[in-house]
């Protein structure tokens, strides 16, 4: 626990089995009270290494997408009663070690929803991040605050932390099962008057950290605007509040 407040780590996982063990391995456990592992039909060893490791492990039927991965990920958390949830992809690519950090921002009521950047800092080509995809997130992001209203150095990292009420506020359930879910979550918790702010996090680009391809970058991209110009729009009341029935009044 960290100041009274239950925390658990969420991992939404598909093909982990070459980075979760290590990943698991420097995640703070006389402070985080739960661990657990979704796994979303993976075709190699990660249950089997996720039981050796002792989480609590959730498998999917069939492939429910990133998006649909993390709804199980926060119901679980939930229904296990925890009072913080820790997203961290279990793909080593942010650093464990950052968890008690990005936890205590939100068990601290400092903020209500946390984002681990990669931007802040030198840290994202230095990890080995592709050039295209550094530009795409810089340009991508710039457009989002303007389009927003709030300054964030990055809209897209994969590591957050969230207050149980923040989880428990949004309706999940209707955000797309793909990875733009990510970003309906800021714009419904920015619309909902939740507090986000942000953590600097190294991160680390290897061969066996999971990446979306060209193809499905330009798809997330063009999800990615839509969304930002809908909360836009909402925001200078040219739409109504029925594009928020996300968020519960």
């Amino acid at each position: 626990m960290i100041n009274g407040k239950k925390i658990a780590v969420v991992m939404p996982a598909y093909n982990a089995a070459s980075t979760l063990e290590k990943t698991v391995e420097e995640i703070d456990q006389s402070l985080v009270d739960d661990v657990i592992l979704v796994d979303d039909v993976s075709s190699d060893d990660t249950i089997k290494i996720a039981q050796e490791l002792n989480l609590h492990i959730v498998k999917h039927d069939i492939n429910r997408g990133y998006g649909g991965n993390q709804k199980t990920c926060y119901n679980t958390a939930l229904q296990r009663g925890a009072d913080v949830v820790v997203m961290l992809h279990p793909d080593y690519q942010y650093t464990p070690l950052l968890l008690v950090s990005i936890a205590s921002m939100v068990a601290y009521d400092v903020y209500d929803f946390v984002v681990a950047s990669r931007i802040i800092g030198p840290g994202a080509l230095l990890g080995g991040m592709p050039k295209w995809k550094y530009i795409a997130n810089r340009v991508l992001t710039l457009v989002q605050n303007e389009m927003v209203g709030y300054k964030l150095s990055e809209y897209h990292t994969g590591f957050r932390a969230f207050s149980r009420e923040v989880l428990t506020s949004l309706r999940l359930e209707e955000n797309s099962d793909d990875f733009v879910f990510d970003n309906q979550m800021i714009v419904q918790a920015l619309a909902a008057g939740f507090r986000i702010g942000e953590l600097s996090c190294p991160t680390r680009y290897e061969p066996d950290s999971s990446s979306i391809n060209f193809r499905r970058s330009v798809k997330y991209g063009f999800g990615v605007l839509k969304t930002s110009l809908e909360y836009m729009l909402f925001r200078r009341g040219l739409i109504d509040r029925s594009y928020l029935h996300r968020i519960d009044d």
